[in-house]
């Protein structure tokens, strides 16, 4: 009942992570009809491409057998050499479309998914061996359901092999009288015709059943809403802990804007709202640096510690607004803002001259 309910609270199409974890682990949407359509095109080329010859050789190797079998030697060592002869020419036929087929396929695995190296799908696990764990796997419903479509599949497979065949069965009796060569080339024919038009039809299949596999495998990579926010706190961390360090960030920034106001050459105020500090020593500095910014609560500290330390306030809210919204801290002036900004510094300037 536990899983039945677990199942049922997973609502939400698998995040990218889950996805690529599962893909670690060897868990892809795989479809075995791939591999049977590819298996079963290359043999349909082969046969198409290679028939020919292979029929060639079966008929050149079996020719002695049929014109002149009295001639060949009945011993034991004659007939193990005639076997292995036979045998090797069996093989030179075949191994071609053996090759092509084992090259399909290990080629079907990558045209669904790509390269996966995992070792989870191979290791031993308990649930693997147990018994009760087999017969709720062999009685389940997707097992029922694999073992449906692949009756259905085997009735559509065999329904278009009768009707290409069945058609040709009238035109047998004209093989009665045809030489071997010539029997092999239709039945070559017979073969190829038949094996293409299943091959369109395992095609077909196996695009459905790419779909289905797919639409499967995203069924099964489900998520609760529960696991999805304990993804994201896993991949961004906690809310609640990003914004304590977030809020300590601010603070140490805060401490440090406001150790740098009593090195100031002058705070400029909205009167209330805004205050930014600048600082300028023509000798290092190229346009002055704001060293300090606030609003509110943050703009009233800098004033008093301004006014604590001896530090001019002047009084410029569209230059107080500007510069606080323009330039950060720690950054100089921008040229847009030289013009007032220097008219301000000279005038600091000027009162500092008149002190000393």
């Amino acid at each position: 009942m536990a899983e039945e309910q677990d199942d049922s609270q997973k609502t939400e199409d698998p995040t990218n992570r889950r996805l690529d974890d599962a893909r670690n682990r060897g868990q892809v949407a795989n479809s075995r009809e791939v591999n049977n359509f590819l298996m079963l095109t290359v043999f349909t080329i082969s046969v198409l491409l290679f028939g020919g010859t292979a029929a060639g050789a079966l008929y050149k190797a079996s020719m002695p057998f049929i014109e002149s079998p009295d001639l060949i030697p009945a011993d034991f060592g004659h007939l193990v050499s005639i076997g292995w002869k036979l045998l090797g020419v069996l093989l030179l036929a075949g191994i071609i479309p053996l090759v092509l087929a084992f090259a399909a396929a290990i080629g079907a695995g990558y045209l669904q998914f790509g390269l996966i190296f995992s070792a989870e799908s191979i290791t031993p696990k308990l649930n693997k061996i147990s018994p009760l764990a087999g017969l709720k796997r062999l009685f389940s419903a997707r097992s029922l359901a694999e073992f449906v479509r692949g009756l259905l599949k085997i009735g559509v497979v065999a329904a278009i092999a009768l009707f290409l065949i069945v058609p040709e069965v009238a035109q047998l009796n004209k093989l009665i009288g045809m030489e071997m060569i010539q029997l092999l080339g239709e039945i070559k024919a017979l073969l190829a015709k038949l094996l293409i038009g299943v091959v369109v039809i395992v095609a077909a299949i196996a695009t459905l059943d790419v779909i289905y596999q797919r639409m499967q495998h995203l069924r099964e990579m489900r998520m609760s809403r529960q696991e999805i926010k304990d993804e994201f706190k896993e991949t961004e961390g906690d809310p609640l802990v990003k914004g304590r360090l977030r809020q300590l960030r601010m603070e140490r920034t805060r401490r440090r804007m406001m150790a740098q106001v009593p090195q100031s050459d002058v705070v400029v105020t909205n009167p209330t709202h805004y205050a930014v500090a600048l600082k300028y020593d023509p000798d290092t500095m190229s346009a002055p640096k704001m060293t300090a910014k606030g609003v509110d609560k943050v703009a009233q500290k800098i004033r008093e510690i301004a006014k604590e330390h001896g530090i001019p306030v002047l009084e410029n809210p569209p230059l107080a607004r500007g510069l606080y919204a323009a330039v950060e801290v720690d950054q100089e002036v921008t040229p847009e803002f030289y013009k007032a900004v220097a008219e301000v510094i000279s005038y600091i300037f000027k009162l500092k001259r008149r002190r000393l």
